[in-house]
């Protein structure tokens, strides 16, 4: 039997990791979008679906999936920041692990150039989240994205150490 096991800490660590399996579906060519909320060393949000369209690069699915990921996060962040201000404590800040180095682009860039203006403009309030400030986006190396155990089924040596990473231990009787 397995279960989440948290780490006692002293510091309030928020983070969240966003990914996606681009035309992962191969009956229909959608991608999967999928994103993990960690807090004390542990998920406490886990979410994955299957993008409402057709994804034409990875680009643009790790964006869509960004989106599905801040508006989770935003709602967690407010959540952990009442509860902090409760007890006069300033509350964590909203970081987003994210590893397409484009998409991270894309949301600085107010530009809509050629490879980016044909993706739906419901998502691109992701722009306006990172130049409030209210979302900070880091680069997350392929290999240390925790988020990819949602897109897609996993196995063997990476089924493993996804899993050690997000806190999932077995647990003793």
């Amino acid at each position: 039997m397995h279960g989440i096991c948290y780490k006692p800490s002293a510091k309030i660590d928020f983070r969240g990791y966003s990914d996606a399996d681009w035309a992962g579906d191969l009956a229909d060519r959608k991608s999967t979008s999928g994103y993990v909320f960690m807090l004390l060393g542990a998920p406490v949000s886990w979410g994955s679906k299957k993008q409402p369209s057709v994804s034409l690069s990875t680009s643009e699915a790790e964006y869509i999936a960004l989106s599905l990921a801040i508006q989770e996060g935003k709602w967690i962040n407010r959540l952990l920041c009442e509860i902090m201000a409760a007890a006069n404590e300033e509350g964590p800040e909203l970081v987003i692990r994210e590893d397409n180095q484009s998409c991270i682009k894309m949301t600085k860039n107010p530009v809509n150039h050629g490879r980016a203006k044909h993706i739906d403009i419901k998502y691109h309030h992701i722009r306006d989240e990172v130049k409030r400030g209210e979302v900070k986006l880091e680069y997350c190396e392929t290999t240390l994205m925790l988020a990819d155990i949602m897109t897609k089924g996993l196995h063997g040596p990476r089924h493993k150490d996804l899993t050690a990473a997000l806190g999932i231990r077995a647990c003793s009787d």
